[in-house]
């Protein structure tokens, strides 16, 4: 997954994100990790709001773009 990735780019810290997802800090750090499984509802929340597509999250497609 990418989210470390879309989180560096964005010049954002482990803690805003995890407060916008309404979760701890650690739980997003396994998240991005890979030693958790980030639920769907989560995975949707995060597209929106880095505004890409959730195959661009998963590493299906190379595209950021939603269409």
């Amino acid at each position: 997954m990418r989210l470390k990735d879309l989180r560096e780019d964005n010049d954002l810290k482990q803690t805003t994100v995890a407060d916008f997802l309404h979760i701890k800090q650690n739980t997003y750090s396994q998240y991005e990790n890979g030693q958790r499984q980030l639920p769907i509802p989560l995975l949707i929340k995060l597209a929106k709001y880095y505004n890409v597509s959730t195959d661009y999250i998963l590493g299906l497609t190379d595209r950021k773009d939603l269409k």
